[in-house]
């Protein structure tokens, strides 16, 4: 059955794209809680003394201050998260108008001892706060608190003015310092905790490219020790054989010997080193796939009960399944469990590996798709093994390998 196109997209997102859309419409919310804090006063206010196209006129006012929060709240997120420069027109325009719309409603407002007179106080305050909030995003907490007090200060000299005692207005400016502050420490720790987890996406990807150019280093570096002296030593004798050739030397005949001598020894070294690498062991490989996967915060199990009976031939085959599996999982999943299950049945060897983050994709996956998985299946077919890739529950894949122990090669 078909998932809604929603949770399909939802599923397909990564854990930070997760995090960060799931804060960005938190901010996105706070704005629009604004207007709906003060469409309850509108409301209340019908039926008393005053014009009430006025307060309509603020209330359209407001509409649009939570809009340009909004915007501020989209542009700031970016800014956070380096990918855009500060938004400083925002900033100001937003601001500008925010703070006209406070002095609007407050110049407009009657005195308090007349009835009608919170509304428009309650309508500056809050444009104030909602947009202290909005904006501290966007720039540093410096100067988000000495924004936040420059406004407060503008604001001041109007709500005297319209006959609120300074005690009231020293009252209204601490509250909205306070509620604003929480706000503000509320947004940014939210904006913080995205970042943070994109910080870590990025960390993840770094040390599995780390780990590869690790193993890359060392295999560079057995290879230039064996083949650094030997080729050295072939070039100088080499040298010499040329020069003794030039004289009629029957030496450079001797001298080429030994040349063929250390470029065989030389070529089977080498072999030994690739066949190093090639031959593995599966109890040394699940060692390191765990430790590689515990790394990138994957919680990895292993459940092994016949490996150290496997044959020798049988653990380097199956020890392939491992160095795939543990890739697919670090490339093509956010997983957060893993488990690597071994078992010895009917003389034929099963491993299964499970995990989970799987991202949903609009189309179910092929079986044995991609080119790992593919040569992964020849190289057990080779042998008489098959291989099976499907997703057991949504958002889960499982990787069952089949490798039979009756075969020649293992058991001579």
């Amino acid at each position: 059955m078909n998932r809604p196109r929603p949770l399909r997209r939802w599923r397909a997102l990564s854990k930070p794209q997760r995090t960060e859309l799931y804060v960005r419409w938190s901010l996105y919310l706070v704005a629009v809680v604004q207007p709906l804090l003060l469409l309850g006063g509108v409301v209340g206010q019908a039926g008393r003394p005053g014009p009430p196209a006025g307060r309509w006129l603020l209330m359209a006012g407001v509409l649009v201050a939570s809009a340009l929060n909004a915007v501020l709240y989209r542009v700031g997120l970016a800014a956070f998260l380096g990918r855009r420069p500060r938004p400083d027109r925002w900033l100001l325009s937003s601001g500008a108008f925010a703070v006209g719309l406070a002095l609007a409603a407050v110049s407009t407002s009657p005195p308090l001892s007349e009835q009608g007179s919170v509304f428009p106080v309650t309508v500056a305050v809050t444009t104030v706060t909602f947009w202290i909030t909005a904006a501290s995003l966007g720039v540093t907490v410096r100067e988000a608190a000495l924004g936040a007090l420059g406004t407060l200060a503008l604001l001041t000299v109007p709500l005297l003015l319209t006959g609120v005692h300074p005690a009231g207005v020293a009252g209204m400016a601490a509250g909205c310092l306070i509620g604003g502050g929480m706000a503000c420490t509320t947004v940014r720790c939210s904006a913080w905790t995205a970042k943070v987890v994109w910080e870590l996406d990025e960390a993840r990807e770094t040390q599995a490219r780390l780990a590869v150019a690790e193993e890359r280093l060392r295999f560079s570096r057995d290879l230039h020790d064996v083949l650094g002296r030997n080729l050295a030593t072939i070039a100088l004798k080499s040298e010499l054989a040329v020069q003794l050739a030039r004289r009629q030397r029957p030496e450079a005949v001797d001298q080429m010997t030994e040349v063929q001598r250390i470029a065989q020894d030389s070529q089977r070294e080498v072999r030994e080193v690739v066949r190093g690498y090639r031959t593995v062991e599966l109890h040394t490989e699940l060692i390191g796939a765990a430790a590689v996967l515990r790394a990138a915060n994957v919680d990895c199990r292993t459940e092994l009960s016949d490996a150290e009976e496997l044959p020798a031939g049988a653990q380097a085959v199956l020890g392939w399944v491992v160095r795939e599996a543990a890739t697919n999982v670090l490339r093509h999943s956010e997983a957060a469990n893993c488990l690597f299950r071994l078992r010895v049945s009917g003389g034929t060897a099963v491993l299964e590996v499970e995990n989970d983050g799987v991202p949903a994709v609009p189309a179910p996956r092929a079986e044995g798709a991609g080119s790992g998985l593919r040569g992964l299946g020849e190289r057990l077919a080779a042998h008489g093994g098959t291989l099976a890739a499907a997703g057991r529950s949504p958002g889960r894949f499982r990787l069952i390998a089949e490798l039979p122990l009756t075969a020649r090669e293992f058991t001579s």
